[in-house]
This record gives structure tokens, C-alpha cells and sequence, in this order.
């Protein structure tokens, strides 16, 4: 695809660090462009689509990604009228990438685990209405998932059933990154997080859900990695990690129908499966 002179993305760019050369990267999403400056320097710039998406992203690089017992990007450059950041690139390999079963995949989720509870430990809120808060949410994609007629009658009374149990739920409170997976941590000499446009104050289990749900299934010794670091749960967040599956399952199906991400689809069904009575 090509950008064009104007993009924003590359005003803000050459705005801030004077020329920049475009970076070619399989599988970078579209609204993000690598570039380098004249000294090799390189950056990512990246315009958001929605403007709350945009101010958490923000206000993360600004404040609360400092809190992570790890590497993090430097915000740079902002625009808030065309939502786009400048962020500094990070080195490292993303974690996703690294060997399956090998002792450095072990060692990135025992660091995650460690950086994550940092952050939690850092920023941990006191907010009364937090299981309402996240109760209503998740009946608000329970009814999108209804409308779009991706729940049969069994399905949208097991997540309304949790909905109803998260109201009443013990929660600890935190900043989260909310997209805590492996695709967002980089691992070098040190390891680095990523892409903070979902974090914002919220449940501190609900942190875990990508990995408990997406990736711990099928690699039950990261799980043990990941808590060596984070530290162990207790039964009350294990039941409550339980319940956010139904959080996971909904937002997945919705998103899935939405972008026609048939993989993400059918990760939403597998997950809700795992709810079923």
C-alpha cells in the first residue's frame, strides 16, 4: 500500500525527528507505520481510529507504563486532532515468535508475570462500583452478541448468569493493559511491553483472561512461568479469572462477526464451550 506525503502519520513524523524513511513489515496492522530517521533511529507512528483509544494510549506512555518492571516505548510525538502518536520502536523479538516448549518462551512469561504485578502493585485503586461497572459492560455485549444472533437461548442465559455473579464478585482494582499477551511483549536483553491503547483502570485479574484463555489451554507450563513471576492465585481469583471467561468468550464472538475473523470466532466458541453447564 502506499502512503501517501501527507499522511499524518508521517507529518507528525517528520515534524518531530526531521526526515523519516518508511520501514516495509509484514503484518503490521494498517494504521501503523516503522520508520527510521536519518540516524537509524527508528520509531513506530501510529493514528487511532477512536479517540478513547487514543488517550489511553496516551496517558499510558505518559504515567502508568512506567510503573511495568520492564522496557516500555517513549512517546515521542502526539496530534490529538488526527489521534496519532509517535512512539519510539523497542528492540527485541516479539514473544509470540520464540520456539514453542523453550526455555526462553518459559523465561518471557515468568518476566511478563513479574512486570505485570509491578504495574498492579503500583496503581492499585480503590473503586466501589467496579463490579457493577464490569457486570453492565458485559451485558452490553451479551445484547450486541444477541442482536447479531450469535447466542442460542442456553448460551446467552450462561453469560447472563455470570454477568449476574460478577455484580457480586470480591475485585481488586488496578490499571490493566487489558491485551497482555505475548504478541505485545518483546524480549531482547531485557523484555518490553507494548501497545497500551486498551489499558485503563479495571479489574486486576481480568489482566490475565488473554493468557488464561487464549494461550494457557494448550501450554499449561506457562501458566506455572507466568504466576512465578506474577505470583500465585488465590481461590477467590481463580473463580473470578473463571468468570471473566464469559467476558472473553462474548467479546470475541462480537469482534469476530464484526471483522469477519473467522479464528477469532472461533475462539469466542471454544471459550463459551468451556462455560457451558
Amino acid at each position: 500500500m502506499i502512503t501517501r506525503t501527507d499522511d499524518p502519520r508521517l507529518v507528525l513524523a517528520r515534524r518531530s525527528v526531521g526526515p523519516v524513511t518508511i520501514i516495509a513489515e509484514p503484518g503490521l496492522p494498517d494504521r501503523v507505520l516503522h520508520l527510521a530517521d536519518s540516524r537509524g533511529t527508528r520509531y513506530f507512528a501510529k493514528q487511532h481510529h477512536q479517540p478513547a483509544r487514543f488517550t489511553q494510549e496516551v496517558n499510558a506512555y505518559a504515567g502508568w507504563a512506567r510503573h511495568l518492571a520492564a522496557r516500555t516505548p517513549d512517546l515521542v510525538a502526539q496530534h490529538h486532532a488526527d489521534l496519532v502518536l509517535l512512539i519510539t520502536a523497542v528492540p527485541g523479538r516479539r514473544a509470540n515468535t520464540l520456539p514453542p516448549g523453550s526455555d526462553a518462551e518459559q523465561l518471557a512469561h515468568r518476566a511478563a508475570g513479574a512486570a505485570l504485578r509491578a504495574l498492579h502493585t503500583a496503581t492499585a485503586i480503590t473503586d466501589p462500583d467496579l463490579c457493577s461497572k464490569i457486570s453492565s459492560r458485559l451485558r452490553t455485549w451479551i445484547a450486541k452478541a444477541h442482536q447479531a444472533e450469535l447466542l442460542s437461548a442456553r448460551e446467552h442465559q450462561t453469560l447472563s448468569e455470570a454477568a449476574d455473579q460478577l455484580t457480586h464478585q470480591r475485585m481488586e482494582a488496578a490499571v490493566c493493559h487489558l491485551d497482555y499477551q505475548p504478541r505485545n511483549w518483546c524480549v531482547g536483553k531485557t523484555l518490553a511491553v507494548v501497545d497500551f491503547e486498551h489499558s485503563r483502570p479495571d479489574a486486576r485479574i481480568r489482566d490475565l483472561a488473554r493468557l488464561a484463555f487464549r494461550h494457557w489451554p494448550r501450554s499449561p507450563h506457562l501458566r506455572q512461568a507466568f504466576l512465578s513471576g506474577y505470583g500465585c492465585l488465590t481461590s477467590v481469583e481463580e473463580n473470578l479469572l473463571h468468570l471473566f471467561a464469559a467476558y472473553e468468550a462474548v467479546t470475541a464472538l462480537v469482534r469476530g462477526h464484526e471483522n469477519a475473523d473467522r479464528d477469532l470466532s472461533a475462539h469466542g466458541r471454544a471459550t463459551l464451550a468451556r462455560l457451558l453447564p
